[in-house]
């Protein structure tokens, strides 16, 4: 474990770290090594390639503002040319044993649990996250990971003995080609994981696109799967922003698309990639409600709402970002005010440190609009932390938890998804009310209730409109073996990522109607042939 750290030590690129401590720095073999200003390299055909792009994203520091590394805005001819590594490398993939890839996915799990703590120092300096909260974002990956291992059983077909005179029929799930992933910044490690190793295990090749603000996780990710056994050219990495998005969307060679972000990208993402006829799953925004019962046990209810209020900086699409309370706020206001105020606000790589910066200036500059307008339009700030001072890291993009009560509908701070570590509080009359104001938000990732009656709890899981609910759990978000099934705004698509859904989104059907039977010749017949016997 981590046992103490400095500001020095935020200087540091962990990525060179992670490479000198495991590999030998030979420009060839490493993503970064003699590439004197840190460019992060796209990975093609096995094979890491500084970009012959003049243009480049400076990824930082989000705690002091210091350039961790700089990521390349990949050509056109570079991307080309990692579609065509993946489109080589699919055939003799795909027919590659299911157990001789589900192998490598055991070597892939030990290798992740080996290196998870650099994994995490890496999130932490690139993203801002707590280290204990980075450790968890490639844990959870993990299990998707130890999820693929089972991939032989999760890929079985069906199959009908004599479903006419001597013919049998069965379906196989095959894979689709090259499938391609988009990840955000607020999970490096988890969402690329819940990408790219159900997809290979599957048997296709892939292209991932990481988040241009946090590379690192993702460039480790794929050297750990290469130093598992994956072959060249089935994982391939191109960086860039908009452009490099595009041509996901509109390349011909690629057959599916895999996304997590905002509403505006992925809407963008969704009718671009399907308009050209590829599969998409694209999981965006939301604003997810627990609804808080007078009968809910209080010491466990408070300590649910404050963790997954304010956890990550409020920077999960999961995260609790609204309350809403039946019967009224006030028997819980003072007590909440008094757990958030003591979460202590430092640089993720500070021992006891629970919120961590947020990810950029312009997105802390957001959440203080969005906090702002909630005031200005009728809200009560019953615990403002927006000026909080972080001794040592002056610079860095810290927001401190906030709760805004009396928070109404028609707010914006409501309607928009905030991102940060903002509680809003709602109040309901009755159950049914709380119900109706959860329905009436467009988004859909998942709900919440408080309670000790199974009633209540019964008629919420029933009749509200969310495709994740937690019943006294704060963040229901599934283990791997189900799907993570956000619904309405939040999700577009038709099969949704891990679980029995992912591996249906990464394959496709083929029937196969087979007769070996030795019939008499009955002459031929133009009638559409039945199983009924004529």
């Amino acid at each position: 474990m981590f046992r103490s750290s400095s500001r020095r030590a935020l200087s540091l690129q962990p990525w060179t770290l992670y490479r000198l401590s495991r590999f030998s720095a030979s420009a060839e073999s490493s993503p970064i090594a003699g590439n004197p200003d840190l460019t992060v390299k796209n990975l093609i055909g096995g094979k890491f390639l500084e970009s012959r792009s003049e243009a480049s994203i400076d990824v930082i520091n989000p705690a002091t503002q210091e350039v961790v590394s700089r990521v390349p805005l990949t050509t056109g001819e570079e991307f080309k040319a990692a579609v065509e590594a993946a489109k080589s490398a699919f055939p003799k993939w795909r027919n590659t044993p299911i157990t001789s890839r589900q192998r490598i996915m055991f070597k892939l799990q030990e290798l992740i649990r080996r290196d998870m703590d650099k994994l995490a120092l890496n999130i932490t300096t690139e993203q801002g996250k707590t280290l204990r909260d980075a450790q968890g974002d490639v844990f959870r990956g993990l299990e998707v990971v130890e999820h693929a291992c089972g991939m032989a059983t999760l890929q079985m077909g069906e199959y009908v003995s004599n479903v006419s005179h001597g013919i049998d029929t069965y379906s196989i799930r095959e894979p689709l080609g090259v499938c391609a992933g988009i990840c955000p910044f607020n999970f490096p490690a988890m969402i690329p994981l819940w990408m790219f190793p159900m997809a290979v295990t599957c048997g296709n090749t892939f292209i991932l696109k990481p988040s241009e603000k946090d590379p690192g996780a993702s460039m480790m990710l794929a050297e750990l799967a290469m130093e598992a056994g994956l072959p060249d050219g089935v994982l391939n990495i191109v960086h860039g922003a908009n452009d490099t998005v595009n041509n996901i969307c509109d390349d011909d060679d690629i057959r599916a698309v895999s996304f997590v972000g905002s509403n505006t990208a992925g809407m963008h993402i969704y009718s671009r990639a399907a308009a050209k006829g590829k599969r998409v799953q694209s999981n965006m925004g939301a604003k997810n409600h627990a609804v808080i019962m007078p009968d809910a046990s209080p010491d466990a209810t408070l300590n649910a709402l404050v963790a997954a209020g304010f956890g990550a900086a409020g920077q999960r699409c999961m995260a609790l970002s609204t309350a809403v309370f039946v019967g009224g706020l006030k028997s819980w206001e003072e007590e909440l005010i008094k757990r958030a105020s003591t979460l202590k606000v430092n640089a993720g790589v500070e021992p006891g440190t629970d919120l961590g910066p947020v990810i950029s200036k312009q997105a802390k500059d957001r959440i203080c609009r969005l906090i702002q307008s909630g005031i200005e339009n009728g809200a009560r700030v019953v615990l403002d932390g927006r000026n909080v001072k972080v001794p040592g890291y002056q610079d860095g993009n810290f927001v401190g938890p906030t709760l805004l009560a009396d928070v109404t509908s028609d707010m914006e701070c409501y309607k928009e998804e905030i991102f940060g570590p903002v509680l809003l509080c709602m109040q309901a009359d009755t159950l049914e009310d709380a119900i109706d104001i959860v329905n009436s938000n467009k988004y859909g990732n998942g709900a919440s209730i408080f309670t000790t009656s199974g009633v209540a709890a019964r008629k919420f899981q029933s009749e509200i409109e969310a495709g994740q609910v937690g019943i006294n759990v704060p963040i229901p978000v599934p283990l791997p073996f189900f799907s993570f099934t956000g619904s309405k705004a939040s999700f577009a698509g038709d099969l949704n990522f891990y679980g029995k859904a992912g591996v249906q989104f990464y394959t496709q059907i083929k029937t196969v109607t087979q007769q070996w039977k030795d019939l008499p010749s009955q002459g031929v017949s133009l009638a559409m042939p039945t199983s009924q016997k004529s």
